[in-house]
């Protein structure tokens, strides 16, 4: 440890300390200084040690950072889970941002629709059906309807049914 830092404990800082590698190879690799943050998270009783190469930032904002990372990757999660951009159309910020707000509001306008119109079919079935007829002249409401109303896969002549002896 080269130096130590005091921290308030009532945000939830243990310590913020500047290191350096003590090891040959590690040192060799990396021969900065290094910063070790160690929080306390009473949400799940545990301490995490947090290592950064920021010297500039408070602690705080890099615990605060690192919290905030998490409701960042459950956002991506449900990302590519329910809205299924597999490709990106364009590299530049405005590009990728305008196609993520652009799927966010097709979700939302589909499941404003099902709620409305109280459709029975789960979300993705929904979702996929609008995705394979974009440009047919159908409204909305009927093509949703009529989804709904053909929906008992059992009465579907390509179903295989399973007869238990």
């Amino acid at each position: 440890m080269l130096k130590s830092s005091p921290v308030n404990k009532s945000t939830g800082l243990r310590c913020d300390q500047l290191i350096g590698l003590k090891r040959f190879q590690s040192r060799r690799a990396y021969p900065h200084t290094l910063r070790r943050i160690r929080i306390h998270d009473p949400e799940h009783n545990q301490h995490i040690v947090l290592l950064t190469n920021d010297l500039r930032l408070a602690a705080e904002t890099i615990s605060l950072l690192y919290r905030k990372r998490w409701q960042v990757e459950l956002f991506f999660k449900w990302v590519k889970q329910h809205l299924r951009l597999a490709v990106f159309l364009g590299r530049s910020d405005n590009a990728v941002r305008s196609q993520v707000w652009a799927a966010v509001c097709a979700y939302l306008l589909v499941m404003i629709a099902k709620k409305e119109w109280a459709i029975t079919q789960s979300l993705h079935r929904i979702l996929q059906t609008v995705s394979i007829s974009p440009f047919e002249q159908v409204p909305l409401q009927e093509l949703l309807m009529e989804m709904d109303k053909d929906s008992n896969p059992a009465d579907s002549p390509n179903q295989l049914l399973l007869k238990i002896l």
